[in-house]
């Protein structure tokens, strides 16, 4: 088996936010923010009546994504009019409800997709805090016993869709982005105090809503966006770098500031960046609803047209996220059509149907690629420049949340339950 830089990124994450637990799982796509795992012993099979070492309800409705810090696992969901907002914890070892906090409520919860829900968005772990997001409803952070510490309702901005991008830390800042409708704009905050550090306007959007009739629903969602940001060493220096309408831009992490950026038309975002191989590998458009994969090389302001290396418009999905995989980037569109790409150059490898709808990011463990897909089917491949399928398994709901591992065990959330899936043999471990 080929050697991948898994266990580098995990290394290097676990140095810069201070992870205690190698097992941790404590942000959306995971350690390293890209979705790869080093866990020994995870699955390849299961079903409703295999390797399913506890099943738990999940009260209410959301498609936050589990993350896990020591014994704790929590999740968010929102009652059916999304008037009532709530953090959620599991016993990891035992699958029981910890606890159930009502951090948040509302009169006027706002729209929402048909495919979305209130409570998007996944939590963010530091220590034994928990940081939970609702786009413009609010912010919350609580402690390891489901005490709130601190609440930030102040972020107002129109969610015509619903929230979706989730929260990051970074040293002392809980980042958030807020790419509305009306406004869109990058705000650190205090994780201690919920105070507002620093808040940074997007730019660049001035042709955004120039492309539609003034005043249409097109003119007026033109600006939004719902991708999570990624922080990645850059020279030396953290950069935090955030998908928005019509661009992707770099910024300074100690003052909101825009370091460098790439035009492309479309909003919407909603896949997270990765990095490897020197370049970052975003998803943006080529036209409304026609996405496309950019692998950039970082500068300094506006990037030149020679440091985009190559892009891919053909296979990319709107919502999964794309996953690389030392020298592959692996993607898989919206109708469970799986591509796999050469890294460098963007030539494609192979391509393959697995089948249904799929909205859940795929993940990497040590070499294997867990694709989640909507009608409950997890389709496993080994990472590698032809198609290899190890499995295929199937459980009963609808999903959307994006895996999680940790340990020996993957967790998976459907619309009514989360999952820890573990073979006997290292249940006890």
């Amino acid at each position: 088996m080929r050697l991948y830089t898994t266990v580098s990124f995990i290394l290097f994450w676990s140095l810069l936010q201070g992870i205690a637990g190698a097992s941790d799982w404590l942000q959306f796509r995971g350690p390293d923010g890209q979705g790869h795992s080093d866990a020994q012993g995870v699955p390849i099979e299961w079903s409703e009546k295999k390797n399913v070492r506890w099943k738990a309800a999940v009260p209410g409705e959301g498609w936050s994504s589990p993350v896990i810090s020591g014994n704790q696992i929590w999740l968010t969901s929102s009652d059916k009019d999304g008037k009532s907002l709530h953090a959620l914890c599991f016993n990891k070892a035992t699958g029981e409800l910890l606890h159930k906090v009502k951090v948040l409520t509302t009169n006027n919860p706002g729209p929402r997709h048909s495919q979305n829900g209130y409570a998007s968005p996944t939590p963010v772990l530091d220590g034994n805090r928990a940081y939970v997001h609702f786009g413009p409803r609010g912010t919350v952070c609580l402690n390891s016993a489901g005490e709130i510490v601190w609440k930030n309702t102040e972020l107002i901005y129109e969610a015509f869709q619903g929230a979706a991008s989730s929260p990051i830390l970074h040293d002392n800042l809980l980042i958030l982005t807020c790419d509305g409708t009306d406004q869109q704009f990058l705000v650190a905050l205090d994780k201690l105090t919920g105070k507002t550090v620093w808040q940074q306007q997007r730019a660049h959007l001035e042709n955004a809503a120039a492309r539609h009739a003034k005043g249409s629903t097109m003119a007026r969602i033109a600006k939004m966006s719902y991708s999570t940001p990624l922080i990645q060493m850059v020279n030396g220096s953290p950069q935090l770098i955030s998908n928005g309408a019509d661009h992707v831009a770099a910024y300074d992490l100690k003052t909101g500031h825009e370091i460098w950026w790439m035009p492309y038309v479309g909003f919407s975002q909603v896949a997270r960046p990765s990095y490897g191989n020197e370049l970052f590998y975003v998803v943006g458009s080529v036209a409304q609803d026609h996405f496309c994969v950019f692998a950039v090389r970082p500068g300094k302001g506006k990037l030149k047209d020679d440091q985009v290396v190559w892009q891919n418009s053909k296979g990319i999905a709107h919502v999964p996220s794309p996953l690389l995989v030392g020298k592959e980037l692996f993607v898989i569109d919206n109708i469970g059509v799986a591509s796999c790409l050469d890294a460098l150059t963007g030539k494609l490898l192979w391509r393959e149907r697995l089948g249904g709808n799929h909205d859940a990011s795929p993940i990497e463990v040590r070499g294997r690629i867990y694709y989640q897909g909507r009608d409950g089917t997890m389709t496993v491949l080994a990472a590698g420049r032809t198609c290899n399928v190890l499995g295929r398994n199937r459980l009963d709901g609808r999903f959307m949340a994006s895996p999680a591992v940790s340990g020996r065990a993957i967790f998976l959330r459907s619309d009514t339950h989360l999952y820890r899936i573990e073979e006997p043999a290292a249940a006890g471990k």
